[in-house]
């Protein structure tokens, strides 16, 4: 058997001060396991390296910002788009009876009607007085044309004129508005003999020429008014200027 004597192990602490420079050969006296190294030159550096990982972005920074700058330029139209889905249907509309309508309108026709004979009277009214020529409380009115009697009568019938007059200051403001022969409102068609004014009576002024009326060829049934204001019965197909007579 064999005995192994342990040998003691020298351990040797070094302490090297920064104050002071020491030498690799200081260090060895005072430990011997220190050994010195022959002293080298830096190496070449060594490579780059690795990028480290990257971090969230930070929050904006508070100093102020710039203006913020004119925009851009438009750009092209785009293309049109698909056309979008068909909308609701709307409710159904209220029925509306077609005869209520037409009955409407028909009253509104009449009325526009009424109202463009109403303004034609006035016309002709307006046409008339321009040529009018008052006597008391009567005015006498003349279109300056020359027609049969019946035409004379529906024209003063049409613009409602009374159509007679009776006495002598009535008589020449006829003949001086008509400036010519003029049918009187006065006839004996109804019976022979008896002149009646057109709108009705017994005459209550006249100014007949001497043997006049004579019913000369059993066919002067109306009266006309000459230039110089006497009467004379003519046959109502003559024509001779039309006066209306209106009140005042």
């Amino acid at each position: 058997m064999f005995w192994f004597v342990s040998l003691p192990t020298l351990l040797c602490v070094v302490t090297v001060s920064f104050s002071e420079p020491t030498t690799c050969e200081d260090a060895q006296k005072a430990c011997s396991v220190i050994a010195c190294g022959i002293p080298v030159t830096n190496g070449t550096p060594g490579g780059d390296g690795r990028d480290g990982a990257k971090e969230e972005k930070g929050e904006p920074g508070q100093g102020l910002h710039g203006l913020q700058g004119p925009p851009g330029k438009l750009g092209p139209p785009g293309s049109r788009g698909a056309p979008g889905p068909q909308g609701v249907k709307g409710l159904k509309g209220d029925h509306v009876d077609s005869s209520v309508t037409e009955t409407k309108l028909a009253k509104l026709e009449r009325e526009l009607r009424s109202l463009e004979a109403e303004l034609d009277h006035i016309k002709n009214e307006v046409h008339t007085f321009s040529l009018g020529k008052r006597s008391g409380k009567k005015l006498y009115v003349t279109n300056g044309e020359k027609m049969p009697f019946s035409k004379v009568k529906a024209l003063c019938a049409e613009l409602q004129a009374t159509g007679h007059h009776k006495n002598a200051e009535e008589n020449k403001a006829i003949m001086d508005v008509a400036n010519d022969h003029a049918f009187l409102g006065i006839t004996d068609e109804a019976t022979e003999g008896q002149f009646v004014y057109v709108t009705g009576g017994r005459l209550t002024y006249s100014n007949w020429k001497k043997d006049e009326p004579n019913d000369f060829g059993s066919g002067e049934d109306c009266v006309c008014l000459q230039q110089d204001g006497i009467w004379n019965d003519v046959s109502c197909s003559s024509s001779f200027v039309a006066v209306c007579e209106f009140p005042a």
